[in-house]
């Protein structure tokens, strides 16, 4: 299972849901202004299983510190999602393994809504998707520790039709086919709209309201379950047919400050930042001449945490470069060629320079930035021995909390006891040297 609990350490659940990477500036500003590392929800679908697309959206979203939740899909076959293959796990797998993600949890939900048959090939079939999510889910922990898995938000507010199946109904199939097939998710993910018409009052609780997450907690435990689930509401938001700008936004405002505020929720990201056509323009954020709604701005402006979420920091030492001989008494420079080979952007506020030699000491360093799968030059200043002599050092990167994150790499320097006017004279030759070469 996943190795890191997200409310373990400090989190912002701010965040939103997007349809197009284009839109990360805007959501960055609505979910980080006044705090940071909120989340993002984004649809990726089979055919868009493109490494290097992604790997930029993750890069960016790294830079931005945004989280992603990456919900899986199909293709569409006119209003209706194709059901997903078995076969197909190990493609995503694949393409999902191949990614550098931004943090150590890899945030993935399996499908969507399927108690509508227009989720799922046009039926309804709880058993078949409790198989899926299982078998997905179980082929995601065992290609690595780091996927968190949440299984598709279902509509709680559909009846039982022959286009839609009461979420109540759908668990205990889903349950009856695979008993012990939440044992295998990470986390709880919900869709808790307002209803009914996505215009319900804030203050309303239980099943079809804002609230709803509890209430499927609650049912889930009638069920037997006994896993604890962080909650992911993946899917929110008042429909603006019905609803004033100001109105959503005291909505949103109270939401937030009093039902969202659950310790138990790890992120909320209302449905949907940009989507200012059919069929969703009633739930967009952005008005379709480019202009925000003015809850944008309300939500942009509340309080939020600097979310602190973990990331792997490792990378390798190819390299350091230091002068082989040393005047005694004498600071020198060197510089460190390093690859980032972990999931943080290098800098010098996150990264120091660690010896095994207690005779060394770093003076000041300096480097740009260093992203993922990048090479770096680290330069540093370092204070000689006190007594002269063959010096093995050995140097390496270490973290905040001056962890060891790379190898170690030795150097080997020849301090020496030197006359200043040797050494003034020994480079004043060397000027002139290059000087008659160049013939200057």
């Amino acid at each position: 299972m996943a190795i890191t609990d997200p409310l373990s350490v400090p989190n912002n659940k701010f965040g939103v849901h997007i349809f197009s990477e284009k839109d990360l500036p805007d959501a960055q500003k609505l979910i980080n202004t006044s705090g940071d590392w909120g989340y993002v929800t984004f649809v990726i679908t089979e055919g868009e299983r493109d490494h290097d697309r992604w790997q930029k959206v993750f890069d960016q979203m790294r830079r931005d510190h945004l989280i992603p939740i990456v919900r899986l899909a199909t293709k569409a076959s006119g209003d209706t999602w194709e059901i997903p293959k078995i076969e197909e796990i190990n493609n995503w797998i694949a393409f999902l393994n191949s990614l550098n993600w931004v943090i150590e949890n890899r945030y993935v939900i399996i499908s969507n809504e399927p108690n509508h048959s227009s989720e799922w090939g046009g039926k309804i079939d709880p058993e078949t998707y409790a198989t899926y999510l299982k078998n997905f889910s179980q082929a995601l922990h065992t290609a690595s520790p780091d996927f968190f898995v949440l299984p598709a938000g279902l509509d709680a507010s559909a009846n039982n039709s022959v286009k839609t199946m009461d979420e109540t109904k759908f668990i205990r199939a889903m349950l009856k086919a695979e008993p012990d097939v939440f044992n295998f998710i990470d986390g709880w993910n919900s869709h808790s709209y307002p209803n009914p018409a996505f215009s319900g009052k804030e203050t309303d609780v239980g099943r079809g309201t804002i609230n709803t997450f509890d209430w499927e907690l609650t049912y889930l435990k009638t069920l037997g379950a006994t896993k604890s689930l962080p909650v992911f509401i993946t899917e929110t938001g008042w429909s603006n047919v019905d609803s004033s700008e100001d109105q959503i936004a005291s909505r949103l405002i109270y939401a937030y400050k009093n039902v969202w505020s659950d310790s138990r929720i790890v992120a909320v990201t209302p449905f949907i930042l940009n989507y200012p056509n059919p069929p969703f323009e009633q739930f967009s954020w952005k008005k379709a001449d480019g202009s925000f709604y003015s809850f944008y701005t309300t939500i942009s402006n509340l309080p939020k945490i600097a979310g602190a979420p973990k990331q792997i920091v490792k990378g390798d030492i190819l390299a350091v470069f230091a002068q082989p001989v040393i005047p005694l008494g004498s600071e020198y420079v060197g510089a460190i060629l390093a690859k980032n080979t972990g999931q943080s952007i290098w800098s010098q506020n996150n990264i120091s320079i660690g010896s095994e030699s207690s005779d060394f000491t770093i003076k000041p360093f300096s480097f740009q930035e260093i992203e993922p799968t990048r090479l770096g030059l680290i330069v540093f200043k370092a204070a000689a021995p006190e007594n002269t002599g063959i010096y093995t050092k050995s140097l390496f990167l270490a973290d905040t909390e001056n962890k060891k994150i790379t190898n170690s790499f030795s150097i080997e320097a020849y301090v020496v006891k030197i006359d200043q006017n040797q050494i003034n004279n020994y480079f004043t030759g060397v000027q002139r040297y290059i000087k008659g070469l160049l013939k200057i």
